[in-house]
């Protein structure tokens, strides 16, 4: 860097990387900085009168993901493991981790698809997937299509794809831990606020967090801030695995001087505890936090170490209806399969920082959010986070939104039901702007709801079925038969009726 003081003022510098990057106190990866080295250079050859085109043009970098053959191997005995008995995937099953066996069955989506499910049961209905020995360009892209935005709605980073972003056994494993699936884990706070905050915390954060509880309790010194070189040396592991297996501890693993042979001991005592041996000694020692992420993991499902204690109490605290959480999933899938930043874990907590909104909102309508006067968290100061929910209410009255009475503070306060009115509203005004792109087809006029309720209807009815709707409020659409016919005349092969069947009270139910 000392090459650019000689052409540009400390401050001129600090304003190039501030326009580049938004948060100067936060560390960036070696990649970042070398797009930034990059545009001070070019700016270096501007100023001294070059082509920064060319220049550009002439140091463009490909940059590629290295291949780290230990979780490699890793992931190979995952998908071994829990694929082994698929119907279309046992004939391709196990895979050789020597070999490029993974990425050549990968190309066609189908095994992504299965791991999402593997991940979160459910998530896409398999007879979507194509499965098909040989598969046309047509339907290989079908099936890419439904896998990333399947994985952007469980949480995978899909944006520059590497071996290392869509890892769906990360989500796997991360999957049960929050307070709704664990309510044990409210033993890690000690009163209502810090509830709120583990609730907003993201599952990496939540599993340090029990770690260095139990490392705590075990007399442990040290706090553990990462996957990576905090957990080098075997020591915390040891302490971890002693402290909630004392059944199986010994001296000798805390008394082992080579780190190696300390991290081979900590596997034995884990397999003790039959989580898998997905790690070497060797990747504990090097630090790879992806490897070490998966580990505590497995052991977090196999001995938690937490009691019922405050369950009871947690649960008081955690009246969500039925209606509520089914509206919290819609929305929560809708904002993380928007490719924003942050990943949002619960809506009605994650929301009330502001920040979250900013960015959703500035996904759908670039340019909208005024990130100067946006505060980015962690915020401590709550005028910080009013700051930040008033510029999305005053966003929302600048797009004609209903908020009557809603002010910045109703968000911050966690008001679920005016928190999923904004959001029914953005998301409607999304659809609504994706259909305005299609005026084309048209005769150049915007698509209104009128026009998407004709569509519907007669999409229904060409295809020879009867049902029809008035309006979006029409309550015969509870029965979901419109939906399905709806569903089945843009493409057939999509419903399957033999899963539809009719009440003994004439309401129609269906199980799909």
């Amino acid at each position: 860097m000392k090459a650019f003081s000689e052409m540009f003022s400390e401050d001129e510098i600090k304003t190039f990387l501030g326009e580049s990057n938004s948060d100067m106190g936060e560390e960036i990866d070696f990649e970042a900085f070398l797009r930034l080295y990059l545009d001070l250079q070019g700016r270096a050859v501007e100023k001294s009168g070059g082509s920064r085109s060319s220049f550009l043009k002439a140091t463009t970098t490909t940059f590629h993901h290295a291949i780290n053959e230990s979780e490699k191997a890793s992931y190979v005995a995952h998908i071994n493991n829990y694929l082994a008995e698929d119907k279309f995937l046992k004939d391709f099953l196990p895979i050789d981790p020597a070999t490029d066996a993974l990425f050549d069955l990968a190309k066609d989506g189908v095994l992504l698809c299965k791991l999402i499910n593997v991940a979160v049961p459910g998530t896409i209905d398999e007879r979507a997937i194509n499965t098909k020995k040989v598969l046309n360009p047509w339907e290989r892209n079908e099936n890419h299509t439904l896998c990333l935005n399947s994985a952007k709605a469980i949480g995978c980073t899909v944006v520059n794809i590497g071996t290392q972003d869509l890892v769906e056994a990360r989500i796997q494993l991360l999957a049960d831990l929050n307070l709704k699936k664990t309510p044990q884990l409210v033993e890690l706070v000690d009163d209502s606020q810090e509830v709120e905050e583990l609730l907003s915390l993201a599952p990496e954060k939540v599993l340090l967090k029990w770690m260095n509880f139990h490392l705590k309790k075990a007399g442990y010194q040290k706090q553990v801030t990462n996957f990576s070189t905090d957990l080098k040396d075997g020591e915390a592991y040891a302490h971890l695995l002693n402290a909630l297996a004392p059944e199986h501890s010994t001296r000798s693993t805390l008394d082992a001087k080579d780190p190696t042979e300390r991290a081979n001991k900590v596997l034995e005592m884990a397999e003790k505890l039959d989580c898998k041996r997905y790690l070497t000694p060797k990747d504990i020692v090097e630090g790879s936090p992806n490897l070490n992420l998966a580990f505590v993991a497995q052991i977090f499902h196999h001995r938690n170490g937490l009691t019922d204690s405050k369950t009871t109490t947690f649960a008081e605290m955690m009246t969500d209806d039925a209606e509520t959480s089914r509206e919290e999933r819609c929305f929560r899938f809708w904002m993380n399969s928007l490719g924003a930043t942050t990943y949002v874990n619960n809506v009605f907590e994650d929301v009330r920082n502001g920040y979250v909104m900013l960015e959703i909102v500035d996904k759908i309508f670039p340019g909208t959010v005024n990130w100067k006067q946006a505060n980015k968290p962690p915020i401590k100061m709550p005028f910080k986070q009013v700051e930040n929910c008033n510029q999305v209410i005053q966003i929302g009255r600048n797009l004609n939104f209903s908020l009557v009475n809603v002010a910045g503070n109703d968000i911050v306060a966690g008001n679920k039901k005016l928190i999923i009115a904004f959001l029914w509203q953005l998301m409607r005004f999304s659809m609504l702007q994706l259909l305005k792109n299609l005026r084309t087809h048209s005769q150049g006029k915007e698509i209104t709801d009128a026009d998407i309720l004709n569509w519907a209807n007669n999409k229904v009815k060409k295809a020879g079925r009867t049902s029809q709707m008035e309006s979006f409020k029409d309550k015969s659409l509870s029965s979901g038969i419109f939906f399905l016919e709806l569903l089945s005349a843009v493409e057939p092969r999509v419903v399957n009726w033999g899963l539809v069947t009719k009440g003994e009270t004439g309401m129609v139910f269906f199980h799909y």
